[in-house]
Formats: C-alpha cells, sequence, structure tokens
C-alpha cells in the first residue's frame, strides 16, 4: 500500500529537503504541500491523505491547534517535524503518530512511516474485525506499565531505551521514563532486536536513534542517542552491535 502524504512546512527550504528525502521511500506519495495551518486543513479536506508531516510553529495557527482540532472522520496520522523539543508530550497528547526533530535524518523518516503505516493497519483490521498478524508477530507490541493512578499501555514503538534498575526495568520514551518489574533476558526474549537492541547486560536501545559512536579509552565502545543520552556497550556485544550499526564495508 502507497501512503499519500502532504507536508506542510512555513519554510520552502524545509518542504524541499523532505521531499527530497521522500524520494528515496517508495511507499509514500506526496500529494501536496502547504505553507499555513489554514491551507493544511484545505488540503487535508480536499485530497484526503493517509499522513501528514506537520510543522508545529507557523503563522497564524499552529501545527498543534490543527491536529487538535481536526474531525475525527477528517484526521489523517499526524508525524509532527520541528525544531523544538519542548512540544513533545504536547504532540503525544493529541495521538501523533511521530516526532521528528529537524534537521529530519533519513533513517528516523523512515521510522515514522513504517510506524504511521502501522497504525493505519491496525485501525483498518478493527474496522473489519479482524486480527493484524505481523511478520514479527512473537513480539511484544505493547506493554502496561504503572503509573501513580494506575497503569498505562505503553507502545513499545515509543521506546528509544531501556536500562535495567536492579529487579526492574526503566523504559526511556521522548516524554517519560516508566517502571517496570522485569528482566533483561525476560525482556530480550520478547522484543525484535531489529527495533531494540541489546548493547549491553544492562541495556537495549533503538539503532534508529544513534547518532554516534564514541571510543573514549581502549576497548570501550560508547553509544550516544538523539537525546545525548550516553550508553555504553558491553565488552561480548561490540562486535553484534558494530555489524548492525555500520554499513558492510564500513
Amino acid at each position: 500500500m502507497t501512503l499519500r502524504l502532504l507536508i506542510v512546512d512555513d519554510e520552502q527550504l524545509a518542504i524541499d529537503r523532505l521531499s527530497e528525502l521522500l524520494n528515496d521511500i517508495d511507499t509514500v506519495e506526496v500529494v501536496g504541500t502547504a505553507s499555513t495551518a489554514r491551507a493544511a486543513q484545505a488540503a487535508i479536506t480536499q485530497l484526503r491523505p493517509d499522513l501528514v508531516l506537520l510543522d508545529i510553529q507557523m503563522p497564524g495557527k499552529s501545527g498543534m491547534s490543527l491536529a487538535s482540532d481536526l474531525p475525527e472522520d477528517q484526521r489523517p496520522e499526524i508525524v509532527f517535524v520541528t525544531a523544538f523539543e519542548h512540544f513533545a508530550p504536547d504532540a503525544f497528547a493529541v495521538d501523533a503518530a511521530d516526532y521528528l526533530l529537524k534537521p529530519v535524518r533519513f533513517d528516523r523518516l523512515r521510522q515514522a512511516i513504517i510506524r504511521a503505516q502501522r497504525r493505519i493497519d491496525l485501525v483498518a483490521a478493527a474496522e473489519r474485525g479482524e486480527t493484524v498478524l505481523h511478520e514479527h508477530s512473537r513480539y511484544l507490541r505493547e506493554i502496561w506499565v504503572s503509573v501513580r493512578d494506575g497503569q498505562v499501555r505503553l507502545d513499545v514503538d515509543l521506546v528509544d531505551w531501556i536500562e535495567a534498575a536492579k529487579d526492574y526495568v526503566l523504559f526511556h520514551t521522548a516524554t517519560r521514563s516508566y517502571l517496570h518489574r522485569i528482566s533483561m533476558n525476560a525482556l530480550e526474549e520478547r522484543l525484535d532486536p531489529c527495533a531494540l537492541m541489546r548493547v549491553h547486560r544492562s541495556a537495549f536501545v533503538r539503532p534508529a536513534l544513534v547518532e554516534k559512536m564514541e571510543r573514549p579509552a581502549k576497548g570501550v565502545l560508547n553509544l550516544v542517542l538523539r537525546d545525548g543520552v550516553i550508553v555504553q556497550v558491553g565488552p561480548s556485544y561490540v562486535k553484534d552491535v558494530l555489524r548492525a550499526l555500520l554499513p558492510a564495508d564500513g
């Protein structure tokens, strides 16, 4: 299935950059662009895109307000694209599929599109009364985690990295962290290694979020994530991590 996509940004250079990246993703078709929330709302009504890449700060009405005001029957999947991290809690409060920081990297854009497609597939299947079977259906897709006033369902796709905390683990997302009682070994058996890779006996990371690899000392390898978090790679995991992150000729 090809996703029909609308790009909304008040800067033409940003639209051009996203369009260039999208040219290398054959599962999407850019059906239009818009530079204001008003024009975007009209385009959504007319073009009925499956997915909107939506800037947040624009003249007049913001992208966040547009997403909040869209009628349910007109609402496509939304991926916010912004230069500011502090909008992330609001983005997920309006049920955005993802949240990309400028300058947008190709791997993160592709990941966001895959996530949006998965959400669309789930909704379509639910409307048909079907159960969606993923290629990796044996892997954990969501997990109930405790919060102050009860429990919430955490989408595993929102987890950036995981660290051990004695008999618990901490799931770190873009907006907050969740404590859950489970062993790292038990978790490894249920997680898709392509999505969350174990890099240490005490840590998993999402490969798409690794921005830099550092070697501060002989025999030491650290991964620097998009938000600046540094995760050390365990000695027994180094070869697998390098094989996963570096190109075949790297």
